[in-house]
């Protein structure tokens, strides 16, 4: 499902370079390390959200990083759904657009009965069903996190990045968010690359990476 060759990517004071990494179609990915070595860095460069200084990043077929502002922005849309780890919600959005809001800018995707039903279904699931006609100011902080969560899954991607997906959610709510992802991950075929400080959480994961490996310079960074 992706496969990175002889990356690089530079801020004024940090480097991230990654020789080689892939992660196979269904695979479930944990990324941990220090904060800085560029865990969120490498998330972006693969959605497309940043463009490598040198080197390949392939989803599937398709190289992401060789792709125009615009082909990203669609091939986003439609294949990869981002938990982001500021959630980045549309403050005059309701929580119901805010998770259907890939259909209005992903070309090619139709904002149908399925998906608004698939969009209650997955904020049933998560506990905030009843708040989709809310702004995210008016929702805790765990709740703006479940509708990021929601939005990521909404498309049926066959790509889910999640950086620091838990991070603000009780042990329960963890077990549950993480029990989503992963049961939605396998009813699609889906490939899960999650970013977590929580180590508790690795054993669920089929394969972890530590990214203190790919931090070529001090500094700054992801």
């Amino acid at each position: 499902m992706i496969a990175i060759d002889g990356l690089r990517f530079s801020y004024p004071e940090f480097r991230l370079e990654v020789p080689a990494l892939s992660v196979a179609k269904g695979e479930r990915l944990a990324i941990v390390g220090p904060s800085g070595s560029g865990k969120t860095t490498l998330l972006n460069l693969v959605a497309g959200l940043s463009v490598p200084e040198a080197g390949r990043v392939h989803v599937g077929d398709t190289e992401v990083s060789a792709l125009g502002d615009r082909a990203r922005r669609t091939f986003r849309a439609r294949n990869i759904g981002f938990v982001f780890q500021n959630f980045a919600l549309m403050d005059y959005l309701t929580s119901r657009e805010n998770i259907l809001y890939p259909f209005r800018v992903g070309a090619g995707l139709a904002l149908d009965r399925a998906a608004r039903d698939r969009a209650q279904s997955l904020a049933d699931r998560c506990g905030i069903g009843m708040k989709l006609d809310r702004r995210p100011g008016a929702l805790s902080q765990g709740e703006q996190q479940r509708v990021a969560i929601c939005r990521a899954l909404v498309t049926r991607p066959g790509l889910i990045l999640a950086d620091e997906a838990t991070g603000n959610l009780d042990p329960a709510t963890k077990t549950l968010i993480l029990d989503l992802l992963f049961d939605r991950a396998a009813e699609e075929g889906a490939t899960v690359v999650a970013v977590t400080h929580d180590h508790e959480l690795l054993p669920r994961f089929d394969r972890v990476v530590d990214f203190a490996q790919f931090r070529a310079a001090q500094g700054a960074g992801a």
